[in-house]
């Protein structure tokens, strides 16, 4: 497995003079569809579709339940799923309150499974607007990185 990116220009608001620096951006290839993610779990697990997607379902509902509750899920080497929040800095402690908050979300921290793989992942620089592999590196996690990071779900700053 290889994660691809692309070079985007990015002018950073705080820097006075408003220079342009580049990026590596994670660039996502398409989108695997719910019906289809089924189709490819029953070849694997070799169980029917229907109740894979029962499975799957009964799976959302649940984490839906528990995380509207505050609760943290972990899912085994899979990962663990945690209600989060953005909200603005005051001045003093009595100006926090409910209306600071300005986006809620669900936060995905990758389990051991993912560590693993992302450790073991190679780097691919993709050539802008083309979608074709210009090189090709792999690239060792800094300590603390490779999948353990937060956001999964989150949308992207940059996109």
């Amino acid at each position: 497995m290889a994660i691809k990116y692309e070079v985007k220009k990015v002018v950073f608001g705080f820097d006075k003079t408003k220079t342009e620096k580049f990026v590596a951006q994670t660039k996502v290839l398409g989108m695997v569809e719910f019906k289809k993610l089924c189709e490819e779990v029953q070849k694997v697990s070799m169980a029917p579709r229907g109740v894979v997607k029962m499975v799957i379902d009964g799976l959302i509902d649940t984490l839906n339940m528990d995380l509207d509750k505050g609760y943290s899920v972990q899912l085994g080497d899979f990962g663990c799923f945690r209600p989060g929040l953005n909200a603005k800095s005051q001045v003093g402690v009595d100006d926090v309150d409910a209306n600071t908050v300005y986006r809620r979300k669900i936060i995905f921290t990758s389990g051991s499974y993912f560590k693993d793989m992302l450790g073991k992942t190679s780097v691919e620089r993709l050539e802008l607007g083309k979608g074709t592999v210009i090189r090709d590196a792999v690239v060792k996690p800094k300590p603390g990185e490779g999948g353990s990071g937060e956001g999964g779900l989150e949308e992207d700053p940059l996109g």
